[in-house]
């Protein structure tokens, strides 16, 4: 082979190899494991109620982190299942879901703090049940939608307040567990009672979600609307509790404005606080398909992963 030759070869592999692609590395948020679930495993008994949650794990060595999901829907409705596609989705990224039912209320029958001390028990069995379910008990995190926003923040906040700990289930075997929580995700939450109440009052006023949860109004009991609303807690000894706040620009059902003054109070006292704002969106998406092309859940995502793993 001529020397010119030679010269042409290798220039040509040369060029070769720098028009060969990288070896493509998968996305931040691809899934990097399977995941096993129990569905209606029991967390607790309360006033003879089964409590019930549906447990997302990886198949992962070593613990993980978990978080509780809290579902929404007025705190009158609504199910664990409203959590089928984060259970999964969080699952196989390394991070386990407890998605649980509470206490919900009916007709003549409020249900706070009912419902909190439900929502507390779960973090409780989580936190001293750890070592079962392969959990690492100080990287806990409670995520919830609308009315689960509300309680996922009161009990972040609140859970191991003398307002709540020590006052009701003392016959649970965990009672005497903490209830603390690194992080908390509310999407579209309620954090002001009252103001929730006021809010009812104009966009529905047959159906005021906050008086029936509470059996009382404003002017009966503001002590009681105070205690139920998470914006109360947000004090210097709850300053470690990290935030990632999520809402639409258009919803109907919880008024932004308590996001947005929600988060202000949260900078003020010192807390890390995110958030992301769903512009021309509404209410209850949080419950959507992730996969589902386009959808609010699908972008909110890898979003919500990051900042679970650079906060627990």
């Amino acid at each position: 082979m001529t020397a010119l030759r030679i010269c042409f070869v290798a220039a040509a592999l040369a060029i070769s190899a720098l028009a060969r692609p990288a070896a493509a590395q998968a996305p931040a948020n691809a899934p990097t494991s399977g995941y096993d679930l129990k569905r209606d495993v029991q967390f607790g008994k309360h006033d003879g109620v089964a409590l019930l949650g549906d447990l997302y794990t990886p198949r992962a060595p070593g613990k993980v982190p978990l978080v509780v999901a809290v579902h929404g829907a007025g705190w009158q409705a609504g199910s664990k299942s409203a959590y089928q596609f984060w259970g999964p989705w969080l699952a196989q990224r390394g991070i386990a879901v407890f998605s649980i039912d509470y206490r919900l209320s009916k007709p003549g029958v409020k249900m706070f703090p009912e419902s909190l001390h439900d929502v507390r028990a779960a973090v409780q069995w989580a936190r001293s049940g750890s070592e079962a379910i392969n959990v690492d008990p100080d990287r806990l995190a409670l995520m919830g939608d609308s009315a689960g926003g509300h309680l996922a923040a009161l009990a972040g906040l609140a859970g191991d307040n003398p307002t709540f700990r020590g006052t009701a289930y003392m016959d649970d075997p965990y009672a005497n567990v903490s209830a603390k929580v690194k992080a908390v995700v509310p999407a579209y939450g309620v954090f002001d009672m009252t103001r929730q109440w006021n809010h009812d009052l104009v966009a529905r006023p047959n159906d005021n979600i906050a008086q029936k949860y509470l059996g009382a109004t404003p002017m009966d009991n503001r002590k009681l609307y105070f205690d139920a609303s998470p914006m109360s807690y947000v004090t210097r000894d709850n300053s470690a509790v990290s935030f990632f706040l999520t809402y639409g620009t258009e919803d109907n059902v919880v008024d932004r404005g308590q996001s947005d003054d929600f988060l202000f109070a949260l900078n003020q006292n010192g807390n890390y606080a995110r958030r992301i704002v769903m512009q021309g969106s509404g209410h209850f998406w949080n419950s959507d398909p992730i996969e589902e092309p386009d959808s609010v859940s699908g972008f909110f995502a890898p979003r919500l992963l990051r900042f679970l793993r650079e906060r627990l």
